[in-house]
């Protein structure tokens, strides 16, 4: 008897470990090659805006404000309404704003597009971690997170072939390479949030 409910429990957890960890691996490789790509635009995005080193790194940096300040209240908020909605909601407005770094005029619009960045993507880390607490015991939770956290990792292999790849290659309807690396890479939270909700 003791043994058939081990062997239920592990047949559960391998189930439920295919079913989540692969699309959640996915989401945060999507998540940090949009945080990152920023550093890729840098060299032609930083000439057409007339960004100084300065102001690049306060571009840089005030995605971390809006990070910081609401990564709180969106856990509350999840709570609230659930890990499927709230993550959808992070995974949308996220996409879309992204996609309008791609749309910045000057400095002052790159930075509130960076600033509202960091407020819509605030609370996936956290989020994703505590949906993991909803699936997986205690005695499963380290390697389950060890496994999902090897996408930064890949995001970043990915990233830098994928983001020049872009900028390189694709000057649609004469708008620059850096401008559609955002727009493209921005495109796949939008649909994932769409996914992740049904």
């Amino acid at each position: 008897m003791e043994n058939s409910q081990l062997n239920f429990e592990k047949k559960t957890i391998r189930k439920v470990t295919r079913r989540i960890i692969p699309f959640l691996f996915l989401l945060y490789i999507i998540s940090y090659l949009d945080r990152a790509n920023v550093g890729y635009a840098a060299l032609e995005m930083n000439e057409a805006l007339g960004l100084t080193s300065k102001m690049f790194g306060l571009v840089t940096g005030i995605f971390f404000i809006g990070y910081f300040i609401f990564e709180v209240p969106s856990n509350i908020l999840m709570q609230k309404f659930g890990a499927r909605v709230w993550i959808t909601r992070i995974l949308i407005t996220w996409g879309i704003i992204s996609m309008a770094t791609g749309f910045a005029q000057n400095a002052t619009q790159l930075y509130i597009i960076r600033f509202f960045l960091g407020v819509a993507e605030a609370g996936l880390f956290p989020g994703i971690i505590l949906y993991l607490t909803y699936w997986f015991r205690a005695k499963e939770r380290a390697s389950t997170i060890a496994m999902f956290m090897t996408a930064i990792a890949v995001s970043y292999i990915i990233g830098a072939p994928v983001s020049t790849l872009i900028i390189d290659h694709i000057h649609w309807m004469n708008v620059p390479g850096w401008r559609w690396m955002f727009i493209i890479e921005g495109a796949p939270a939008v649909v994932l949030g769409f996914v992740t909700y049904f």
